[in-house]
This record gives C-alpha cells, structure tokens and sequence, in this order.
C-alpha cells in the first residue's frame, strides 16, 4: 500500500511517497519510493504582506496539480497535504484552498505548530535515541521554529514560536519572541534533567553535512558554530559556489544555524543530533494509521452485514 504526504511550508513545498510495512511487535519500517521539493517560497509574500501574491499562487497550484499527477502514476491511494506557518497566517488562506481544490483536486489543511510537531514526533520511534535521556527537539521551518521536551522516548510537552528563517531574512521576528522561547527552555531546565538537542528540517540535514559528521553522530555544538561562522562570512552566491547549496537553501542556512545554536546555548546542549526525519515522514505514519483505522472499521461493518443476513 502506497502512502502520499504534502508538506507546504514556508520556503519549500514538499511531497513525498511511501510504503508502510509492518514487522513483529506491530513495528512499522517506512520505505521511502520518491521524494520532491519545489521552492516555491510562500512565506516570503506572507511575513512581508500579509498575503499570498497571485504570483505564487499561480506557483502553487502548478506545484500541486504536478504532485496529484506522480501519485496518480505511483499507484498513491491515501495521502494528506498540510499547509503550515506561512498558510496559517495568510489573509487570503480560504481562497488559495479553494483554487488548488478548483484545479489540481487537492484537500490543503492549514495545521497548527503543536500539530506539526506531534506528527514529526511520530517519527521518533524510527530514530535511533537514548529513552533514559531527556531531549529537546528543535525543528526549524521557514515560519516557525518547534520546541519539544521528549522524555523517556515520549513527547511530554511542546510549544510552537514564531522563529523561521524566511520570516527572520523579512525582519518579521515579532517582539519579544526570542524572550519567550528562553522562558520557555528555562521552565524545562528548571527540573534538574540536562538536555539533548535533536534538530530538525532541511537545513539541519545539510549542516550535519557540512560539518562532516557522520549520520548516527550528533554534531558538537562547537563544529556547528565554526561552520556557522564559515557561512555567515560568505555572500549567498558565495555559498551557492563553494558549499553546491541551492539558491532557497543558501540564504536561509546562515539564520538557521543561528537558530539552533542558540537555541542550544538555552538549553546547555553540547551537541546535536540530526535524525533525518521531517513532517512528510510523520504524515505518513498518521495516514497509515487512518488507513488501518479505516480497514478494520470496514471489516466490522461486513461482519455485522454477513450475521445480519444468517438470520
């Protein structure tokens, strides 16, 4: 069974397709088939403006009449597209629903921070992480960044802030945000449990890269900060040539960095680890989840229908 998942964030649209299977002890083990992004920026008209420009709708809806067309060749019977910060915070939200459902007959459901940060949580019983450790997620969008306190492998409390990397290259970080996320991580501090960092997202993949860490290593937060600084120094162009970044990834790495390090200072995280999951992935595992719901509520109604007959 073949599952689809639409992520459209702020900087990237992203679809993904994949094949759920489940092993002993209802284990599930993803198989991911095809991955696509398409930056197609909507963050960039919304931090600014307030609303999303014909322009990118027009984008948009291409984009997405695109993806139902690969997961119609790909054989995808159930999918979802959630639409996160920048589509949360449109004035013009209700209408672009209704141009993609109009012309490429696709459901957006806008979801919220929390929401997003439940279904990427999802993916941590994929990852390889210390259940006796306490871990603070940081997943790091173009609109919003997510904070998570995971404990003994389970999400106890989380928190959504209005830190992304296109709104901060907009300048549109409101007052007072940054104060709040360090009340926020102190509150988790305070109960005498040193933190792990886990980061998240696009840009916490290539900058495990670019400090040359392995995969299932977390990066010191020292080799995250050198490389930091080695991006900060350099113009986007510059970035573009010397690190192969795409053009929507080399503006937004530098502010992303940023983020998660001091993020991490808060939180006294000497290291970070990057477990290659994202929200595609949660999505996923949900639809399955609904699949199977689905599958056994069908299987009670023809069970009930065939003894209703017998009699």
């Amino acid at each position: 069974m073949k599952f689809g998942a639409i992520d459209i964030g702020s900087n990237a649209v992203r679809l993904l397709i994949a094949r759920v299977d489940e092993g002993e002890e209802g284990r599930k083990s993803v198989d991911k088939l095809s991955f696509y992004r398409v930056p197609v920026r909507l963050g960039a008209d919304v931090f600014s403006d307030g609303a999303i420009s014909e322009e990118k709708i027009k984008h948009l809806v291409k984009t997405m009449k695109a993806f139902w067309y690969l997961m119609d060749v790909h054989g995808v019977e159930w999918f979802h597209a959630y639409a996160t910060s920048a589509m949360r915070e449109a004035s013009n939200v209700k209408s672009v629903i209704k141009k993609v459902k109009k012309a490429a007959n696709i459901d957006i459901e806008p979801i919220t921070g929390d929401r997003e940060a439940e279904l990427i949580f999802g993916n941590f019983a994929q990852a390889t992480m210390d259940e006796r450790k306490d871990y603070l997620y940081i997943d790091v969008g173009g609109g919003s960044t997510e904070l998570t306190l995971i404990r003994e492998g389970r999400r106890v409390k989380g928190k959504s802030f209005q830190l992304g990397t296109v709104r901060q290259l907009a300048g549109r970080i409101p007052d007072g945000e940054w104060a709040a996320v360090e009340a926020y991580v102190t509150e988790l501090k305070s109960e005498e449990r040193p933190l792990y960092a886990i980061g998240t997202g696009g840009n916490a993949n290539r900058l495990q890269r670019l400090a040359l860490t392995p995969r299932d290593e977390a990066i010191p937060e020292g080799k995250l900060r050198k490389v930091a600084a080695e991006l900060e120094r350099l113009s986007v162009e510059e970035r573009r040539r010397q690190y192969h970044l795409k053009p929507d990834r080399a503006d937004v790495i530098v502010p992303a960095a940023n983020i998660y390090l001091k993020i991490m200072a808060m939180a006294g995280a000497s290291h970070m680890l990057v477990p290659k999951v994202g929200l595609v992935d949660g999505m996923i595992l949900s639809t399955h989840e609904e699949w199977l719901k689905s599958q056994k509520e069908e299987a009670k109604r023809k069970k009930a229908k065939a003894a209703k007959t017998a009699k």
